[in-house]
Parts: structure tokens; C-alpha cells; sequence
């Protein structure tokens, strides 16, 4: 059995200072593979204080070297995208057919360098020499459902605002982060820009969040802990951005396509077992098209394939880990008690499935604005269908949620849709399943989080804005 018993602090793998073991479990056959330590608040002090003595050279070096520096990056990344696609395959279940796991970390890394290459940290306004610099050293607390993408996102802005990190991946996915570090260290980081600290969030995540020589935290989670860690660095007066939950709507307009939304909405919603926060689990559509609607998704659901997440042919593995397991079966059964109406799925494994976690791909009809799988983020392949009377009422609903991180809108008619795309409460809106980009913000209003990651407004995160008044 493989053991991850190393931190990667100032370019070097070192043991820990504290450590417990933690037991990884392969999501798909329930079965332990791995161990890896997690660390404590001492291992956290060790590590800033290596980005602290790096920062001071880093955030210095001229945008060209660390465009560079992410090119660098980039290729050995491009190398070791195979071992990172098994890893993820492995301790979270991601099917191997999901290449967009890895293929997303990449697409960051590479916007990094365009916006890098473009970016004026220097600017003029009336009398003023406006400089944006580094804020200092980032604390990177990500999750366990797209790992990759989102340790690359906020490194690819870190490294290009030229900020030191030190990184905290979840327990239940640490090994990408591991192979992660190795290409850092393979692509010529200099020794204390990265610091990687496995760990919990009461113990690590915690150091991280309170640390007064850590300037800022992006976090990616859920939302009560997102709150957690706001109220924790509070204290040291750090800033902190967040993307958190999401329970993002999809409103289908009259005339819209209503095959290729529910074929669309399925693609989407059950990518990665469902387990994202942009995933599309409220569908939105006139209640005279609600038949037609379900015959649609009933179809698209029989086609999705259900199985080992390691056979090519399998595009739904397992939810991460039990509690994940537990969690959703207890919102299905929910869905039953409340009088939702079951079209797909239902509580228990799929049909011939004895071990694993996986879920049965469910939707549920005519779920009302108040039940419980409407209001609450389950974060699994459960999908719930409402209708409307009017697109002001479908509006109304779509807003009508805790959150705000995406929203999707399909119809033919261009200018009505980009109406209700500007209406609705949502930091980023897709129409007719236009696919994502790393240029754009991603985002969320409400309880979905604050500031920005991708592209200038994931770099100006890492910056600290100043005023040079008098020189002009």
C-alpha cells in the first residue's frame, strides 16, 4: 500500500513536524489504497515562513520571467497529465473519460500566461501612477471535486501576480496535489514559491485561514465552510475570495429546443457525478411543455453509462467517498417524502451495482419552490424540474435561492434571453450550452462566494492596488 507521508516545503519533500494518518479510499470498490499524513498548525508555520523568505525575491522578478516560468509549467504539466487523470481516477472517481479533470488545469495555466503577457501593472490616472503589486503570500485551500482545475487556478494568478503560496488540498484527494508539486518542482519553481501542507480543515485549513504573515485565502467549498474561514481570518484583516455552493438554474424558454436542453442539461448536470457547484439542478419550463420536456430527459438519462470510472465507456463513476454516498440518498428520500414525482432513478445503487458509491442518475418533476431538493445544494447526479406560468415567474424562481453562482438560459430568441440573462443573480449565465472559458470571471453573488477567479480579474485578486500621488 502506498504511503504519502512527505510535505513539499521551500523545494524539497521534508516530513512532518505533527502528523496523523488518514486512510484513502477508492470511491468505486470501497477499498483503502493509500495512506497520507495530515499535517498540523507547526507544519503550516514552517511553510510560510519559506513563502515569506521567497516572496521577498519573487515578487520582484519582471512579468516575462514568470511567463516563463508558467511555460515551464505548462509542458511538464502537459508530460504528467496521464498520471494526474489516473490519480483522479482513483481517489475520487472521476471517470477516465472525463478529461476535462485535468485538461482544465492546463487551460488555466495557459490563460495565466496570455493575461500575464497583456497585463499593464502600471497605469496613469489625472495625476496619479496607479501600481498594482503582489499582495504577498496566498493561502490555497481547494476541494475534492475538480482538484486540479482549481489548484491551478488560483496558482496560475498566484505565480503570475508574483505571490508565494502555500497550498492545502482536501484530505480525500491529496495525491494529484502530490504529482502537482513534483511538476512544479521538475518545471524549475524556486524553492519556497510553492508549499504544499496536506491536511484537514480544522488543523490546517484553520492555520492557513488565522495566519498573520498569510496575506490572502481563496478558498473553493462549500458554504458553511467557506463562512468558517472568513470568520478565521478575519482576525489578521487578511482578504479572502471564495467560490462556494451553488444550486444554479436552467430556464427553458418557449421556444427553445427543448430536446437539445434536456439532453444538454443532463451532459452538464451529471458530469462529474454531478459533483459541481455550476452543475445545472434546477430545470425551469413552461408548464405546457413539461411532458414533452420529460420525455426528452427520461431518454437522455437511459443513455448515460453508469459504471467502473477506470472503462473508457463509463461516463458516471462513483461520488467521492460514503458521506457523500449517504448524503444524496438522504435528498432523494427526501424528494419521495415531500411529493416530488420520481421520472428517473430513486434511492440505492444502480441495477447490477453491489459496491461503490455510485448513485442512480435521478430527476425528479413538479418539485416546488419550497421543498428541500429545490432549496439545497445536494451535489450529486438529482435533478429537479419546476414550472412556470409566465418568463417573469420563471425569473422570480430562478432568483429565489441562497445562491448565486451560475444560471443557464436556452431559447431561439437572442434578445429576449440576453434579458433574462442580465436579470438573473448569477456570476456567470450560459446560453444555448455555450461551453465555459478561462478568460472569463467565474464567480458568485450571495452565498455563492465573493471575488473572482480566471483570467484579469483572477490575476487581480493576488494585487494589491497603490497610489503614487505628486510625479505626474
Amino acid at each position: 500500500m502506498k504511503s504519502y507521508n512527505k510535505f513539499y516545503i521551500d523545494g524539497a519533500w521534508v516530513d512532518p513536524i505533527s502528523a496523523k494518518p488518514f486512510e484513502l479510499v477508492n470511491p468505486a470498490t470501497e477499498e483503502v489504497f493509500a495512506t497520507v499524513a495530515l499535517g498540523s498548525a507547526a507544519d503550516v508555520d514552517r511553510a510560510v515562513a519559506a513563502a515569506r523568505r521567497a516572496f521577498s525575491s519573487f515578487s520582484t522578478t519582471k512579468p516575462q520571467e514568470r511567463v516563463d516560468l508558467l511555460e515551464s509549467i505548462v509542458s511538464v504539466f502537459e508530460k504528467r497529465q496521464p498520471d494526474l487523470m489516473a490519480a483522479l481516477t482513483e481517489e475520487m472517481g472521476a471517470p477516465c473519460s472525463l478529461k476535462a479533470q485535468t485538461g482544465s488545469g492546463l487551460a488555466a495555466l495557459q490563460q495565466a500566461i496570455e493575461t500575464l503577457r497583456n497585463y499593464e501593472f502600471e497605469t496613469t490616472i489625472g495625476k496619479s501612477i496607479v501600481q498594482r503589486e503582489p499582495i504577498g503570500v496566498a493561502g490555497l485551500i481547494t476541494p475534492w471535486n475538480w482538484p486540479t482545475q482549481l489548484m491551478c487556478n488560483k496558482i496560475a494568478s498566484a505565480f503570475a501576480a508574483g505571490c508565494s503560496v502555500v497550498a492545502k488540498p482536501s484530505e480525500f484527494t491529496p495525491v494529484n496535489a502530490v504529482i502537482f508539486a513534483e511538476i512544479l518542482h521538475e518545471a524549475g519553481v524556486p524553492a519556497g514559491v510553492f508549499n504544499l501542507i496536506n491536511g484537514d480543515g480544522p488543523e490546517v485549513g484553520n492555520a492557513i485561514s488565522t495566519h498573520k504573515d498569510i496575506n490572502i485565502v481563496s478558498f473553493t467549498g462549500s458554504t458553511r465552510a467557506g463562512i468558517l474561514v472568513a470568520e478565521a481570518a478575519a482576525g489578521a484583516v487578511k482578504r479572502v475570495t471564495q467560490e462556494l455552493g451553488g444550486k444554479s438554474p436552467n430556464i427553458i424558454m418557449p421556444d427553445a429546443d427543448l430536446e437539445a436542453a434536456a439532453q444538454f442539461n443532463v451532459t452538464r448536470g451529471y458530469s462529474n457525478t454531478g459533483q459541481s457547484c455550476h452543475s445545472p439542478t434546477r430545470i425551469l419550463v413552461h408548464k405546457d411543455q413539461l411532458v414533452e420536456l420529460e420525455s426528452h430527459l427520461i431518454a437522455a438519462v437511459n443513455e448515460v453509462s453508469v459504471g467502473d470510472p477506470r472503462n473508457p465507456e463509463s461516463n458516471l463513476g462513483p461520488v467521492v467517498n460514503r458521506a457523500q454516498f449517504d448524503k444524496i440518498q438522504s435528498y432523494i428520500q427526501s424528494g419521495i417524502d415531500e411529493g416530488a414525482r420520481l421520472i428517473a432513478g430513486g434511492t440505492g445503487r444502480p441495477d447490477g451495482v453491489e459496491r461503490g458509491f455510485y448513485i442512480r442518475p435521478t430527476i425528479f418533476s413538479e418539485v416546488k419552490q419550497d421543498m428541500t431538493i429545490s432549496r439545497e445544494e445536494i451535489f450529486g447526479p438529482v435533478t429537479c424540474v419546476l414550472t412556470y406560468d409566465t418568463v417573469e415567474q420563471a425569473i422570480t424562481i430562478a432568483n429565489d435561492t441562497h445562491y448565486g453562482l451560475g444560471a443557464y438560459v436556452f431559447g431561439q430568441d437572442r434578445d429576449e434571453c440576453l434579458g433574462v440573462s442580465r436579470r438573473l443573480q448569477a456570476g456567470r449565465v450560459f446560453y444555448n450550452g455555450a461551453p465555459s472559458n478561462t478568460d472569463s470571471p467565474m464567480g458568485g453573488y450571495k452565498q455563492s462566494g465573493n471575488g473572482r477567479e480566471m483570467g484579469v480579474f483572477g490575476l487581480e485578486e493576488y494585487l494589491e492596488v497603490k497610489a503614487i500621488i505628486g510625479f505626474h
